[in-house]
Formats: structure tokens, sequence, C-alpha cells
């Protein structure tokens, strides 16, 4: 696939050059320019950085950095049972526990909850970072909704983590799902207090906070190109 000329390979992380290293140097270049651009198209084009994904594993297979990216290239791309397959690769490979969360997430997509939240009792969770403790509670309480278990969800989110006032990089996601899994229990009023602790956090607009507080508000949005444009045909509508 094509690779732009601004690529040079030099742009990925310098632990994972270290990685490469072990690779003759023309095939490190060439492993580590497809590893740059699934880091830029995971987020935007998840199909393109898949297809890079590939090309990097069938180079480099045994370099345990291309077997995280292709999981997680799988894992954009919905294909759970291939991307668990290669997080677990690169668990055998360094023996991280950093990708537990993920992995369980995986069995979530596998129609397999409740192998999530028998992960999310497994010893590994307390090797986490603080970070990866909060992603492991977020998807457990994405498994016992997948149960039907919204009550038992609702309590497993509920947590120092959300409690606390400190603004962190999972702050806006952890406010966010308390907040849907209230709404989903009929918890209105409660839902609306915390969709909007999560707008107060939520400065990247991450989620979408504030279109879902504003629907439970009654607040209707109007396309005002589109509106202009009928209106401009047909003429103002009679509001009597």
């Amino acid at each position: 696939m094509p690779i732009p000329e601004d690529v040079t390979g030099q742009e990925i992380d310098k632990d994972v050059r270290q990685e490469l290293m072990s690779l003759p140097k023309t095939l490190a270049e060439d492993v580590a320019k497809n590893l740059v651009m699934v880091a830029r198209l995971i987020d935007e084009d998840p199909d393109e950085a898949y297809a890079y994904s590939r090309i990097a594993l069938r180079l480099a297979s045994r370099v345990a950095a291309v077997r995280e990216a292709a999981g997680f290239a799988a894992y954009a791309t919905q294909k759970y049972s291939e991307a668990l397959a290669e997080f677990r690769a690169t668990r055998r490979m360094t023996g991280t526990v950093e990708l537990w969360p993920v992995m369980a997430d995986c069995e979530r997509g596998l129609g397999r909850p409740e192998r999530a939240m028998a992960m999310a009792g497994e010893p590994e969770v307390q090797k986490l970072d603080k970070a990866g403790q909060v992603e492991m509670r977020l998807v457990a309480a994405g498994a016992r909704r997948d149960m039907g278990q919204i009550d038992a969800a609702i309590v497993t989110l509920q947590s120092p983590e959300l409690a606390s006032n400190s603004v962190q990089p999972w702050t806006a996601r952890l406010r966010y799902a308390y907040a849907d899994a209230l709404l989903a229990a009929g918890r209105e009023d409660e839902a609306r207090e915390w969709f909007a602790k999560t707008i107060e956090c939520d400065k990247d607009g991450a989620t979408d906070a504030s279109d879902r507080l504003a629907e439970l508000e009654g607040v209707e949005f109007v396309d005002v190109e589109h509106e202009s444009g009928d209106e401009s045909d047909n003429g103002p509508e009679d509001e009597s």
C-alpha cells in the first residue's frame, strides 16, 4: 500500500523503534512506516489502518509491537476474535497486563460478557495502573449491561474515581458511562446531573454528553443551512 513521502518511520515511539532493531535495517524501516500509517488512520479510517497493520504483521509477526498494533486495528474494525488473538500473542511475548481490559472488551464484542466479568475478577487487574483499572471497571459495567444487570452496572461504576473532583484522562468517559447507565435504569434526574458533570470535564468533546443532556432537556437542534434552503424555496411555514 502507498506510503506518503512525509512518513519516514521515525515518528513511532522510541520503545517500538528499539523492538524493530532486531530486524534488518530496510525491513525495520518498512515495518515502521506501516505502523505509522496504522497510528495515523486508526481513528479516521479504521479499515485502511487495518490494511496497513496486516502488511506490518506479514513482515514482522515476531515483533510484539506489531502484534499489538494489529490487535488494535482489528479491534477498531470490530474483528474481535482476530483482535483477541493478537492481544494474547502480545501478552505471551511481553508478559504485559496492560491489554487486559481491551482483551476483556473483545470478549464482550464476541457476545461473551460472562468471560469479561470473570476477567474483571482475575489477579491481573490488581497489576494494572490506575487508568487500566478504571478501564477495566468500564468494561465490567458494560458486561453487566450486556447481561441485563443494569443496577449492578451502576454499582460497578461507583468508585472513588467517579466521586473525585480531580479531572483525569478517564474522567469524562467514566462519568458518561455512569450517566448513561442511570438513564437506562430510568433515573432521569440523576442522569441529567451526571451528563452535566461529564460536560464540565469533557473539554475535547470526546463524548456526546452535551447532545444527550440537550435531548433530556427537550432541546431540538435545527440544521440552519437546510432550514434556510427550505425557506428560500418554499417560503416560511405558517406557525398558526
